[in-house]
């Protein structure tokens, strides 16, 4: 299972480091309003899908200190091959078209060692920031 924050489950971006402090930057800033899993992870790791107007701590690298609180907006699986353009681009990683963004998540998910082909099914999971920035958020903002 993942770590809870109070209620609320939470949403650990990319890697610890650089990787996931670029894409907290990102959604903090407004401009990640989107995210893809594996949706086998799911299962691996014992876990629901998100539903829409659940809201997820968004941690840090210690999976524990709150960077922010975002609400889902939406969620679809589709294939690998069928993420849209207009999804990708809303992730907000400066990809300039979808093979790129398909390239390097691919490229992500091996250096995992949890490689994905076109039939591999992915969480599209669309996003706004709740509340963020520094310090985290106050506990008011954990309600669900």
């Amino acid at each position: 299972m993942w770590p809870r924050i109070g209620e609320l489950r939470t949403l650990a971006l990319g890697t610890p480091g650089e990787l996931r402090t670029t894409l907290n930057t990102l959604v903090l800033a407004g401009v990640k309003t989107a995210t893809a899993g594996r949706l086998a992870e799911y299962a691996e790791e014992g876990e629901e899908l998100e539903h829409v107007g659940e809201r997820l701590a968004l941690v840090d690298d210690d999976d524990d200190a709150l960077a922010g609180v975002v609400e889902i907006t939406g969620v679809e699986i589709v294939r690998f091959a069928d993420v849209p353009w207009e999804f990708a681009r809303a992730e907000g990683e400066g990809d300039r078209s979808i093979e790129e963004w398909r390239a390097g998540h691919a490229a992500y998910w091996a250096r995992l060692g949890t490689p994905v082909d076109d039939d591999s099914q992915i969480v599209c999971l669309r996003l706004r920031l709740v509340s963020g920035g520094e310090g985290g958020v106050a506990s008011g903002d954990l309600g669900t």
